[in-house]
């Protein structure tokens, strides 16, 4: 069984988002079956069909987030040393190509938001930055091509 690494809060997000799910979403969505079955006949009821295909839904991720949850291991990000890029750790990256500066904060699959600068650390990115240090350079293949980066400051 794979454990999949996320933040103390990463894991409490999904765990509100399943309460939700659980408590509001599917309970709703039960009522609009009801509802649209006392509409009559069910083989031409739009109503019926949305809310059933809506309960699927519902089901499928309420299942996928209970087995994430079963897999989560929580990693502490405020500890430990800032000399090499680990799980949790803010990255500040000179990307060669295009002169820039750019920031990530390496994260599990789950929590990454890109375009809030939070990659997964199975991204191309992120495993290529795991275990480096400030001052390397780091060459990675992504569907864009092969992209440079130098290290500058780790957080």
């Amino acid at each position: 069984m794979d454990r999949i690494p996320m933040t103390r809060g990463g894991l409490e997000k999904l765990k509100e988002e399943l309460s939700q799910l659980e408590r509001v979403e599917r309970p709703a969505n039960i009522r609009a079956i009801e509802e649209a079955r006392g509409h009559g006949d069910l083989s031409e009821n739009a109503e019926y069909h949305a809310a059933k295909e809506r309960q699927s839904f519902l089901d499928g991720r309420i299942n996928e987030l209970r087995v994430i949850i079963g897999k989560a291991e929580v990693i502490e990000v405020d500890t430990g040393p800032t000399d090499r890029v680990v799980f949790g750790r803010t990255v500040r990256l000179f990307d060669v190509q295009t002169e820039e500066e750019i920031e990530y904060q390496l994260l599990g699959p789950y929590e990454s938001e890109p375009e809030k600068g939070k990659i997964s650390v199975n991204s191309p990115i992120g495993q290529a930055l795991i275990g480096s240090r400030v001052g390397d350079e780091v060459k990675v293949r992504t569907p864009r091509g092969i992209q440079e980066f130098e290290i500058l400051h780790i957080s």
